[in-house]
């Protein structure tokens, strides 16, 4: 049987390593690498070349979902797990358009996990039973209209939206991105006119809504 390499991520150790426990109990599966936030997750996978990667969605600096489609476009032949406690009808799609292959709930018993392992091992796609029927045939009709608010944002200013409700300012924000403050200023501009929020409370309750950080940040 060929051995299944898993990178890990997770923003909070104590569960990263119960799952990593519970992956390891898996035969055939080997946890390669670990990771704690979304830019992490890419140094991973590039050092490491996993067959699977296994993330949350609400990870610092870089959402689990822009992440995985970083991954997926960079690395086709890698597959993406989201592990997630979502299971709202905009985080399965969101994931979904990213182009992850698998979405698994955390509070899904470990047996289902390795079922999903498996799936996406063998290039198939798989979603928990409790992911509705409505949310997957919302996520049908919905990827030709595009008429979300956050679906308006793109990858980078999504980014940027999460940075900036992380609490980075402007130049925190550049030296990151290895772009300029007026960049990051000209985006934030698009971005608040885009959703049409127009202080930075309102995106961080919105950032909050969307997955995109977590309350206890």
């Amino acid at each position: 049987m060929k051995v299944i390499r898993v990178v890990l991520a997770d923003d909070h150790s104590i569960v990263r390593a119960g799952i990593r426990l519970m992956l390891e109990r898996i035969g055939g599966v080997k946890v390669v690498a670990e990771a704690s936030d979304g830019r992490e997750i890419l140094e991973m996978v590039r050092n490491h070349q996993p067959d699977i990667v296994v993330t949350d969605i609400a990870m610092p600096h870089l959402n689990g979902i822009d992440a995985a489609g970083r991954i997926v476009k960079e690395f086709p032949d890698i597959g993406v797990i989201i592990l997630s406690m979502h299971s709202t009808e905009e985080h399965v799609s969101e994931a979904l358009r990213a182009g992850v292959s698998g979405y698994v709930l955390k509070e899904s018993a470990p047996a289902e996990l390795e079922i999903a392992l498996r799936a996406v091992a063998d290039g198939k796609t798989y979603l928990s039973p409790q992911v509705s029927q409505h949310v997957i045939a919302g996520y049908r009709d919905r990827t030709t209209s595009d008429t979300r608010p956050i679906s308006a944002l793109t990858s980078r200013q999504r980014e940027i939206l999460q940075l900036l409700a992380e609490g980075c300012n402007a130049k925190d924000i550049a030296r990151t991105l290895n772009i300029s403050a007026k960049t990051v200023d000209n985006h934030r501009a698009e971005i608040m006119d885009r959703l049409n929020i127009h202080d930075l409370p309102g995106l961080v309750r919105y950032a909050i809504r969307n997955g995109l950080v977590a309350l206890d940040r």
